[in-house]
């Protein structure tokens, strides 16, 4: 919720969506989160747990082999695309484009079927109808004339579904790279993982974002030297970036996917109230109601076949 509203803040102060500086923003928020990984490892704990109101942990830097590290590249491609694109989709439009990001499990679907062997369930796939119907609805607006027509912003739309693709990749990536023999080990836990991840993740997007916003650079930097705001906003959106993806990563392994699931539904419906109060901008009818039909059907999806099973086995 905090790092929306900090990345909307960001990408305001240096002009917005048109101003041509969305990936160097993207890019320096994965530069924050790499000081931070760096820095848990200089003092040596995580305060990360306090979040879950428990004691900071320890954390050592990982002894990881060159081919440990080659093995998480496409996890961390992964993860710096689905994290620029991100960026792009809310700086296009933060509501519209949580109501696109909604539709992750539909584009999970497809990459799992067609990449991984790996289909959803009959039941699961019963469910994605109902979430691309849901984004359809809220991509409609009615005219003066009482029709209906597509109206949306592009850009939200997008580089949402691009970020929704890379983050289907990234979840089957980092599933077969756990699976690697005694990696899980060498990682010596999800924090130092995910510090891994987030820092060779920084070190891909620098390459992209010289080369698509170079010409810009000089004048974000002019920016960012003289705007206290811009610090501001550019450090926290890092910062609660790493935190809330770090804890998403714990939380999930404690609870399970279901309450994870469940959990991450509730966000994206609080996440867009709050945005749409801090940017004033109030979701149409349209949106609501296709934003909350998308959401019904990604809770549907994440927990039909739980909710099956379990009457199956009572009925047994």
């Amino acid at each position: 919720m905090k790092y929306n509203e900090y990345n909307t803040g960001s990408l305001n102060e240096v002009g917005g969506k048109t101003a041509g500086m969305t990936m160097i923003i993207a890019t320096m928020q994965l530069g924050v989160c790499a000081l931070y990984a760096l820095l848990t490892w200089i003092v040596q704990i995580n305060p990360v747990n306090i979040f879950g109101l428990q004691m900071p942990s320890k954390q050592n830097v990982p002894k990881l082999s060159t081919s440990d590290l080659i093995k998480t590249l496409p996890v961390a491609l992964c993860s710096a695309g689905a994290h620029a694109c991100t960026v792009f989709a809310l700086g296009g439009d933060p509501l519209f484009g949580q109501i696109v990001k909604s539709a992750e499990p539909v584009l999970a679907a497809l990459v799992n079927t067609l990449f991984y062997g790996k289909p959803p369930t009959i039941t699961k796939a019963a469910c994605l109808p109902i979430i691309v119907g849901g984004v359809a609805f809220a991509s409609l607006k009615k005219g003066g004339d009482g029709t209906y027509a597509l109206k949306f912003d592009q850009t939200a739309l997008v580089f949402g579904m691009i970020a929704n693709t890379f983050a289907a990749f990234k979840g089957s990536e980092n599933k077969k790279l756990m699976d690697s023999p005694g990696l899980k080990e060498r990682f010596a836990g999800v924090g130092n993982q995910f510090a891994i991840t987030q820092i060779i993740a920084f070190f891909i997007c620098l390459p992209v974002m010289f080369a698509t916003e170079g010409s810009s650079f000089e004048t974000f930097t002019s920016k960012v030297a003289t705007n206290s705001t811009l610090q501001f906003n550019l450090a926290m959106s890092g910062i609660c970036f790493y935190i809330y993806n770090e804890l998403a990563t714990m939380t999930l392994k404690v609870t399970g996917p279901v309450t994870a699931s469940v959990a991450n539904t509730a966000k994206r419906v609080i996440v867009m109230v709050y945005m749409a109060t801090i940017t004033g901008k109030a979701l149409t009818d349209e949106q609501k109601i296709g934003a909350s039909i998308a959401i019904a059907g990604v809770l549907l999806y994440s927990v039909i076949d739980d909710l099956l099973s379990s009457k199956k086995e009572k009925t047994n």
